[in-house]
């Protein structure tokens, strides 16, 4: 540690889910840590109660010549005027991708990857992994809410990450065993098509060492197909019948004293009941988040007991079907959802718990690329909800424009609605609260949907 202790890291973009969580785990290393960010400060409150130093925008000035590594998002362009003060500097930069590699190759390493549920099973498999003192290393692109934030550093063997796709980060890791969750085509800015996209994750499982293994979702025609060309061990969990571990039983119940479902399900181990399990997070998807958690464990040999106990006890994620409070007795929840699959699979999860309510979603497209490839799908993905108010689309950092707008999509929802008018564009987050702020009660259910900030919307009328 002593050739740690003191040397300076700064992270351009240090307010991302995966930068965030990784200056957090530099910081508990031991490295003096400190970095910029011109976003929306999501993280802010991680990185300050952390005492990280957080600059508001970018400047050269920031790159002193004392720092001993730069690390940057993959959102940075070269042009930045930090980034290239760091290479004028001659200091070792690396992207994020390569900083978090550099760590997790030197440690057993599980990646969780797929299109849907990797923050929450990445989370929830590190979280059982700690509860059960196996003291493990972690990052997830999301708060934990039993963490406070977004990463563990342990002194243990096992570094959890969730791998993501995008830009074919995945290419830096070299894993020891996998989960590969599900498969949808996503990210059309980077894969121009579906074949482009599943090879990324074909060439990721085909790194999984002999003495390694794959857990993979069986209800996925596309997840069984790259399962079948790895050589190392698989076991794969699902709802289909010969899925190495079933599940069943699936229930959802509402606690009437706190309005918040909690979900209890059983587990088979070809053939052989493990247990019935009980976990605070809803939907068909998070029962396979859980069994594949379930899944890792047994592989373990952990007990199932102590496995039990952890998965009844994790909270869940900020933005993953989280309950933030009511406004004139409307219930409010917020969840990350902004992919099409992503979307129908939230509502049908609000549709099963509140069948008695009307259901509102907020949408705040993101990304024009993806809103444009995936327009008829994004278009029929509200039917389980009663009316949906389409957001200005969220663009970020990587696009200012496309060929595509909300009202498009507004258009195109309301063509394949029996209410015609079941879809309607306000462009901002502030009308969006005005609008709704004097019009809801408690026969409704307000879902904000989304990859930016539209979490907002809730949080404000909930007066938070």
């Amino acid at each position: 540690m002593e050739d740690i202790v003191g040397k300076k890291v700064y992270i351009i973009g240090i307010e991302g889910a995966g930068t965030s969580a990784l200056a957090l785990m530099y910081k508990n290393l031991g490295y003096d840590v400190s970095g910029s960010d011109n976003g929306d400060h999501f993280y802010g409150d991680v990185l300050a109660h952390a005492g990280i130093k957080v600059f508001d925008n970018y400047d050269k000035k920031n790159i002193s010549r004392d720092i001993f590594k730069v690390v940057y998002s993959t959102t940075i362009k070269e042009n930045n005027l930090e980034f290239m003060e760091a290479r004028r500097k001659k200091i070792k930069t690396f992207s994020y991708p390569e900083a978090l590699a550099e760590l997790f190759n030197q440690k057993t390493g599980i990646a969780v990857c797929g299109t849907h549920g990797k923050t929450t099973t990445t989370a929830m498999l590190a979280f059982v992994l700690n509860e059960l003192d196996l003291k493990p290393s972690a990052i997830v692109g999301s708060k934990v809410i039993d963490w406070q934030g977004n990463s563990l550093t342990g002194r243990g063997d096992y570094f959890v990450i969730e791998a993501d796709e995008y830009q074919n980060k995945l290419k830096h890791y070299n894993p020891w065993s996998v989960i590969l969750t599900s498969l949808d085509y996503d990210h059309p800015d980077f894969y121009k098509t579906f074949a482009d996209y599943k090879k990324a994750f074909v060439d990721f499982v085909k790194k999984i060492p002999q003495h390694g293994f794959l857990i993979y979702c069986n209800d996925s025609r596309d997840v069984v197909e790259i399962a079948d060309g790895v050589g190392c061990q698989k076991m794969s969990y699902g709802f289909t019948e010969d899925s190495d571990f079933l599940i069943d039983n699936l229930k959802i119940k509402l606690k009437k004293s706190t309005k918040k479902p909690q979900q209890i399900f059983e587990v088979l181990h070809r053939n052989n009941l493990l247990g019935e399990f009980t976990t605070q997070l809803v939907g068909k998807h998070n029962a396979l988040n859980a069994t594949a958690v379930i899944t890792f464990c047994h592989k373990l040999g952990l007990d199932m007991e102590n496995v039990k106990k952890a998965l009844a006890d994790f909270s869940g994620m900020v933005r993953r079907f989280e309950y933030i409070g009511e406004k004139n007795g409307a219930i409010l929840i917020d969840d990350y959802a902004h992919h099409p699959e992503e979307i129908k699979t939230t509502l049908k999860t609000v549709l099963k718990i509140y069948s008695d309510k009307k259901i509102i979603a907020i949408f705040h497209p993101h990304s024009f690329t993806r809103t444009e490839a995936l327009l008829e799908d994004f278009a029929q993905s509200f039917d389980d909800c009663t009316k949906v108010f389409v957001l200005d689309i969220y663009g970020s950092v990587r696009e200012n424009s496309g060929k595509v707008s909300s009202q498009d999509l507004v258009d195109k929802i309301n063509k394949y609605s029996i209410n015609k008018n079941k879809a309607e564009y306000i462009p901002t987050i502030e009308e969006t609260i005005n609008f709704l702020q004097d019009k809801i009660g408690k026969d409704d259910i307000i879902i904000s949907l989304g990859a930016g900030d539209v979490w907002r919307v809730t949080h404000k009328l909930a007066g938070k």
